[in-house]
């Protein structure tokens, strides 16, 4: 081997490239632990309606241990989306001591329960908010299915000038609304029949419904060809 030059410029190039690669290791835990590099704010980019500044540092707290090299980004963002009106969280770092933090916030939908709310994705969070918005109930875990059929509902009785108050799927997945002007629609089983079942409502209204002189509450549609009507005060 001694006598062999390609064997001992091999051999060489081995030991120059562990060498190197041991000091480069060391140079990178020493960077990691340097006190030269700290960590001295982090700020919080674009505009917020329910988020503030104490809940971002609240949040990170004990998460942003380290250098600014150092600081475990993933851990930080975990930290900023478990605030309840934070949807998602991106951070990254920015040259030379901090920490910049953009926040997409939960656009509330509809109620959920009480203390809850559903965004336009149908996910479902803990908050409450002063605006008038529309009731979903369901099974646990319905709620983006509410939410996709709130819009088709919503788009189908458009025509009638008001708005949906309250969508529920029940236990029997059974699908009823509450319209604003009080109007109570049992819709069946089945998304799609029910949605069918409703467009015709709507079609049939000005020419039925419309020009009655008592006001109805209670309509249920669950019949192929038609539908049956409660009046307030005769029981059926």
């Amino acid at each position: 081997m001694w006598a062999n030059p390609r064997l001992l410029n091999a051999a060489a190039g081995f030991l120059v490239g562990v060498t190197t690669l041991v000091l480069s290791l060391a140079g990178f835990r020493a960077l990691l632990q340097s006190e030269l590099f700290p960590l001295r704010r982090i700020e919080l980019t674009g505009p917020v309606q329910h988020l503030t500044r104490e809940q971002v540092e609240a949040a990170v707290s004990g998460r942003a241990a380290g250098n600014f090299f150092a600081v475990d980004i993933a851990a930080v963002r975990a930290g900023i989306e478990t605030v309840p009106w934070v949807r998602r969280a991106a951070v990254r770092r920015v040259w030379p001591d901090r920490l910049e933090v953009a926040v997409e916030e939960h656009v509330p939908l509809a109620r959920w329960g009480d203390g809850q709310l559903v965004n336009s994705f149908g996910e479902r969070f803990p908050g409450r908010v002063d605006a008038v918005l529309p009731l979903f109930v369901g099974p646990p875990g319905a709620e983006g299915e509410v939410t996709r059929q709130y819009f088709r509902f919503a788009s189908a009785v458009a025509p009638l000038g008001t708005a949906l108050e309250r969508v529920v799927l029940t236990p029997r997945l059974a699908w009823q609304l509450r319209l604003a002007n009080g109007l109570h629609l049992m819709l069946g089983r089945d998304a799609e029949a029910a949605e069918q079942r409703l467009r015709r409502f709507v079609g049939a209204y000005p020419g039925t419904l419309e020009r009655m002189a008592r006001r109805h509450e209670y309509v249920d549609l669950r019949y192929p060809n038609g539908f049956a009507l409660r009046l307030p005060g005769t029981g059926s």
